[in-house]
């Protein structure tokens, strides 16, 4: 794993195996009466009542901390940024309950981390970071 140049190393996602997905949070910036933009960070918690969060830095390097969900906050005439419990808004709405049998990470020299995977019995999950934007997927 490469360190991301402006965040550091973060932590080893690894000890997420052999937890179960209990609750998944988001967060995402709301402008006005226009719809939401895509997610800003996504926290997974797991069965031992830790908070993973993912999200992307100002160097793109995809962040994997453990951290827990901080409360939404106004940003005047920006908008704001909501956060909250989510269940059928992302590809981990298929994995609440399963548990987590591996993860691999994939990164690049000059930016670090740049995708994260997690895979349950049922599916797998990729996290990553494009231009700078948090992107879900699942395969």
């Amino acid at each position: 794993m490469s360190e991301c140049m402006s965040h550091g190393v973060g932590v080893r996602p690894d000890y997420l195996v052999g937890r179960r997905l209990e609750q998944v949070v988001a967060s995402w910036h709301l402008y006005d009466s226009e719809a939401p933009s895509g997610l800003l960070d996504v926290w997974l918690i797991d069965s031992e009542a830790v908070a993973t969060r993912i999200t992307t830095g100002s160097d793109w390097c995809l962040i994997v901390e453990a951290s827990a969900p901080f409360a939404g906050y106004d940003m005047a005439e920006s908008g704001r940024v909501e956060v909250a419990p989510i269940s059928g808004e992302t590809p981990f709405a298929d994995q609440l309950g399963k548990t987590v049998l591996a993860v691999s990470e994939e990164s690049v020299p000059d930016s670090g981390r740049i995708a994260l995977e997690i895979t349950f019995d049922s599916g797998r999950v990729r996290c990553e970071t494009w231009s700078g934007d948090l992107r879900l997927s699942s395969k």
